[in-house]
């Protein structure tokens, strides 16, 4: 039997973002950044504005990054456990691990 999960695997059903619309507007600011901080780059304009401009995109891609991560805590990684895949639980510890950089 493979160890791959599929969509019919009840363990690792896909639960859908309850902030799906909040997320995408959020995203969407944050390209808005992205553009303002590439002009500021090609207007040549003070190394530390573009620096905290940066700072503040950083930010704002953490928190996009905490909700998902928080949003699949509660929903994906929940459901997996209620259906006995504890894989997802060292799944869920190697994306934190990830983003802590530990």
């Amino acid at each position: 039997m493979s160890s791959a999960k599929t969509k019919e695997d009840p363990a690792h059903k896909h639960v859908t973002q309850p902030q799906k619309k909040a997320l995408l507007t959020r995203i969407s600011r944050i390209e808005g950044q992205v553009r303002g901080v590439a002009k500021m780059v090609e207007e040549d304009r003070y190394c530390i504005e573009i620096l905290n401009q940066i700072a503040a995109l950083r930010s704002a891609l953490d928190a996009v990054a905490f909700r998902l991560l928080e949003d699949h805590t509660k929903g994906c990684v929940s459901n997996a456990i209620r259906h006995g895949d504890q894989a997802a639980v060292d799944e869920l510890l190697a994306v934190v691990k990830h983003f802590t950089k530990v």
